[in-house]
């Protein structure tokens, strides 16, 4: 048991092992309390029970086969434990030359300087110290230090496997990245018409949410072309994780440019297709909101959620007609309210298959 609360504490075995640990003391100390009972009674001439001095017998017994049944039931784990708790010394002296050996080539590689490869370094080192520390305590804390350092020691082997190639994909990352970057460029060239095309055709208040997308993209794009020329230096430095780093960075902002510049693009070509077919959304949501009562009929539910959904389709209605109002039709509020009952009427169908549920 010293062996397994040591080893597998996670276990819980321990307070199992209180419990029968707790009977077996219970019975022995009632029977030295018997014995000495026994040894007056010899001395004054007069005698214990025998039913007593059974009940003390049959205790006794009854602890010893809660041991043997303790250990049977546990047998695995605990031998498990014993020849680990001998075992982790040798252990400990494996992990610790396999980890000086590793440590070793990383100071020979010519990768020593990679960052990957100075924080596993710098892992390793601590771990060493640490088992060291650990030797002559606790089993289990020797064990956990030798746990620890022998992940630290196979995380500084893959960084030194992964080094050699890091130079060819820093390169490849870096002039994918410069093209991504180029085709932003190209894409920023489209928004100024495209916002322009916005205010022309439409109302000022279906566009004005997209009145900074073109400052922002352009900063974005400029932050990503600084990142790229940091990281092409960094790889003529023969630093490609830094030029990695650099890369995914840049890549972010030019994510950032492409979703700015998409907005406005993306709105005049909605805008134009609600404009030319302005019924299409409103019969698609006609059509869900359509579903959405047939289940409610389905399902027994309409008492509970019919002049809810009747509600939306007079809300339909209002959308409609609003936008048949007015010179200058407010296509983005139209199309936003047509978004906003789609989803309410979404959550009204999830509700109402959880209720069926």
């Amino acid at each position: 048991m010293a062996a397994s609360s040591e080893m597998y504490p996670e276990r819980g075995l321990t307070a199992k092992w209180e419990t029968v640990r707790a009977r077996c003391y219970d019975a022995a100390g009632a029977y030295l309390a018997l014995n000495e009972r026994l040894d007056q009674a010899e001395r004054d001439g007069t005698t214990v029970p025998q039913p007593e001095i059974d009940v003390h017998i049959r205790r006794l017994s009854d602890a010893a086969v809660a041991v043997d049944e303790f250990y049977r039931g546990n047998q695995a784990q605990l031998e498990s434990a014993v020849a680990l708790y001998g075992a982790v010394p040798q252990l400990a002296a494996q992990v610790r030359i396999a980890a000086e050996q590793t440590r070793q080539a990383a100071g020979d590689s010519p990768y020593t300087e990679y960052p990957s490869v100075r924080r596993s370094a710098a892992a390793v080192d601590e771990g060493l110290v640490t088992l060291e520390r650990a030797i002559g305590g606790p089993a289990g804390a020797l064990r956990e230090a030798a746990t620890r350092l022998e992940n630290h020691t196979r995380a500084l082997s893959r960084a030194l496997e992964d080094a050699p190639g890091k130079q060819h994909s820093a390169s490849t990352a870096l002039a994918s990245a410069a093209t991504r970057s180029s085709a932003a460029r190209n894409r920023l060239e489209r928004v100024v018409p495209a916002m322009s095309a916005l205010l022309r055709e439409f109302n000022a208040a279906s566009s004005v949410d997209l009145a900074n997308n073109e400052r922002q993209a352009q900063q974005a794009v400029a932050a990503a072309e600084a990142e790229l020329s940091r990281a092409r230096a960094a790889l003529q430095n023969h630093d490609p994780e830094q030029t990695l780093e650099l890369t995914t960075s840049a890549r972010a902002h030019l994510a950032t440019a492409e979703e700015q510049a998409e907005a406005v693009t993306d709105r005049l070509a909605l805008l134009r297709e609600v404009r030319d077919r302005p019924q299409d959304r409103a019969k698609a949501v006609r059509f869900k909101l359509r579903d959405a009562q047939m289940l409610a009929v389905n399902s027994g539910l309409v008492a509970q959620w019919g002049s809810v959904l009747d509600a939306q389709s007079e809300r339909l209605d209002r959308v409609a007609n609003g936008l048949s109002t007015g010179p200058h039709p407010d296509y983005w509020a139209y199309v936003s309210e047509l978004e906003a009952i789609r989803v309410f009427i979404a959550g009204v169908v999830e509700r109402m298959r959880k209720t069926e549920r």
